[in-house]
């Protein structure tokens, strides 16, 4: 279920198959396959940096993401806020909400407000579905996501801890879940670990790819 996909680091993934998509891709290194197709789930530095995206960019490469992103490149770019659809080279990518309701950078001010309107992606690759949440909390909205392989945050700070993704994934409906932001900035395999013993749907704890 997994075996075309590979995790870069923190919230980085490849997509591999009859395109090849990129997901908030950071401190890819050189030589790392070209992108048909690049998702960005919102500007924070970790997620969008423009360097990257250069890396794995050819002429015909498409960048998804929100206006705040698709603003600050040149290209072909497809701005998307949550709910909207997106088809690029017969991939289907469903842009979905992703926010905090309890990870606050000052009393009061969340790190990703729901009026921001970042996102994360459901996308559709070959008969495979693919959700990854992005920078999220355990939010309503993730009753409605059924797929085949899930990608959660459980290091917390930012975005879940370990338990609250397993709560997320009380929610959610997934074949497989892999675990994500850790081992960078914040979090350690013992988060994902953890997560993995707590999480009442199957896992797979990744090793980190170039």
């Amino acid at each position: 279920m997994v075996d075309h996909v590979a995790w870069l680091g923190h919230d980085s993934f490849r997509l591999s198959g009859s395109q090849i998509v990129y997901i908030d891709p950071w401190h890819i290194a050189e030589g790392a396959p070209p992108a048909d197709i690049v998702l960005v789930t919102h500007e924070h530095s970790d997620h969008f940096d423009k360097g990257d995206i250069a890396k794995v960019s050819r002429p015909a490469t498409v960048v998804v993401g929100p206006a705040e992103v698709t603003g600050e490149l040149k290209g072909d770019t497809r701005t998307v806020a949550p709910g909207d659809v997106v088809t690029v080279g017969g991939v289907t990518i469903r842009a979905v909400p992703a926010y905090n309701t309890n990870k606050f950078r000052e009393p009061g001010v969340v790190f990703h407000p729901r009026e921001d309107a970042k996102v994360g992606y459901v996308i559709e690759l070959d008969g495979t579905s693919y959700y990854h949440s992005g920078d999220t909390d355990v939010i309503a909205e993730m009753s409605e996501i059924d797929v085949d392989v899930a990608m959660i945050p459980v290091s917390g700070t930012y975005v879940m801890t370990a338990e609250e993704a397993a709560e997320a994934c009380g929610k959610l409906h997934a074949k497989v879940v892999v675990p994500m932001h850790y081992d960078t900035i914040v979090g350690s395999l013992d988060d994902a670990q953890r997560f993995s013993e707590l999480c009442p749907l199957p896992v797979e704890i990744l090793p980190r790819s170039k």
